[in-house]
């Protein structure tokens, strides 16, 4: 199956697949560690990119807690679903622009060539 992954620049902040799967597993489990671990990534992983992600934008994405005796938290601000929509929605109008090209594409693939990356 071909996949079309985008990763959106901005100046200093970016998101792309693994951040907008991290909010979408946040938004899921109700817990960044949570999240994290669905993800293969250790916690702290998880708390940076949120961070980093809060930071970025005016408004925070997330609102979590630590752990704790009862345990931390997160879960997704109105902001951080936005965010989320709106990066899901950029990858669907930009994978149906692309369709008839990224066909052409596969089309011209040898049988079974797979990975055809340079190596990093």
């Amino acid at each position: 199956m071909t996949q079309l992954k985008l990763r959106i620049l901005f100046d200093e902040a970016m998101i792309g697949p693994g951040k907008a799967e991290l909010l979408a597993r946040i938004a899921e489990t109700g817990s960044i560690s949570a999240a994290g671990r669905k993800m293969g990534m250790s916690y702290k992983r998880a708390w940076l990119l949120v961070e980093g992600m809060n930071a970025a934008f005016v408004a925070p994405l997330v609102r979590g807690a630590r752990g704790g005796a009862g345990g931390g938290g997160g879960a997704l601000t109105a902001e951080g679903q936005e965010v989320l929509s709106l990066y899901r929605a950029i990858v669907a109008r930009a994978r149906a622009a692309a369709e008839p090209d990224l066909s052409r594409l596969e089309a011209m693939l040898r049988p079974g060539a797979g990975d055809i990356s340079d190596g990093k």
